[in-house]
């Protein structure tokens, strides 16, 4: 999985200061490519805390996913940086017999690739 850059722009709704998310087309010519692989079953792009910025997957998958996968990530990053602190997580991989899931982390996002690995398309 290659690196995404989702840029945090500063908007004002009613006065109200608020922070919103601007997926670049970038990011989206990005995503395009990785859900056109074969057996790419739901990509998430989330933030470190596990709230959802896109997602490919229904909402429950997504809550479920995004909730879980980021305490993952979290005792990953802290594993590694235990062991090495020095060394940081680059990249963390889960496959069972069904189901692949890949998490590429960043300093602010998490990227999730959820994949068959038997797809035959």
């Amino acid at each position: 999985m290659s690196s995404i850059s989702i840029a945090a722009a500063n908007t004002t709704n009613s006065g109200n200061n608020a922070s919103s998310i601007a997926v670049t087309s970038e990011v989206e010519e990005t995503l395009s490519r990785i859900r056109s692989h074969k057996g790419v079953e739901g990509i998430i792009v989330m933030n470190r805390e596990g709230a959802t910025i896109q997602s490919t997957l229904n909402e429950e998958q997504t809550l479920v996913h995004a909730a879980l996968l980021s305490q993952l990530a979290a005792k990953a990053t802290s594993l590694v940086e235990t062991i090495d602190m020095g060394d940081e997580l680059s990249f963390l991989r889960i496959r069972s017999r069904n189901r692949e899931i890949m998490v590429a982390p960043d300093k602010e996002f998490l990227l999730v690739v959820i994949q068959n690995p038997n797809a035959t398309e």
